[in-house]
């Protein structure tokens, strides 16, 4: 009995983080719904991919990473990793958190085809948003507010895909999609 207990502390906490890491998923995905300038781009795209956290920084020499989820008709079919490598004018560090929509299912298609990359034309539209969390002895709460709620939608698809990004904290001088590379490994049937 000595050695089983530790397996299911460890079995049971995997559990409770995958949990707390489908909550990220959900709660970024309600503060995209409830911003003015994404919440159009829920009804109208064949999907998306959603990454609660990308983590940026740098001092001439930059670099991002996040991992994420893809979604077809709004059902999760697989995980996405983005890895960014910059040079230039850039300083500090920030969290942010991003979505990507595809228009159609040749966009979508492209993007889950294995290895993808965006050129040098696209753009992100910077929503303006707050998200906060507080843990307590009482429990541990979530909020999410949508900046902008009653804006017109202010992005458009660049070869079928519309990227927004909401910054979650820091300082950075520069922020930009391009060049960001993205890989894609679809779940297996029994998780989706």
């Amino acid at each position: 009995m000595g050695a089983i207990r530790p397996l299911l502390m460890s079995l049971a906490m995997m559990v409770a983080a995958e949990a707390a890491l489908a909550d990220d998923y959900s709660e970024t995905i309600e503060l995209f719904k409830n911003a003015g300038e994404s919440a159009a781009f829920f009804t109208g795209s064949y999907g998306y991919a959603v990454f609660p956290t990308i983590g940026k920084g740098g001092l001439i020499v930059g670099g991002a990473h996040g991992r994420g989820r893809v979604y077809e008709h709004g059902r999760p079919l697989g995980d996405t990793s983005m890895t960014q490598v910059s040079l230039g004018l850039q300083a500090g560090g920030q969290a942010y958190s991003q979505i990507i929509f595809f228009q159609d299912k040749r966009a979508f298609e492209e993007f889950t085809a294995g290895d993808f990359e965006f050129d040098a034309h696209v753009s992100a539209v910077a929503i303006t948003a707050a998200a906060t969390g507080t843990a307590g002895t009482t429990g541990a709460s979530a909020a999410a507010s949508g900046g902008k709620k009653d804006a017109t939608t202010a992005g458009v698809y660049y070869k079928g895909m519309a990227v927004f990004t909401i910054v979650k904290g820091g300082a950075m001088y520069e922020i930009s999609v391009a060049g960001q590379k993205f890989s894609y490994k679809p779940r297996k049937a029994s998780s989706r």
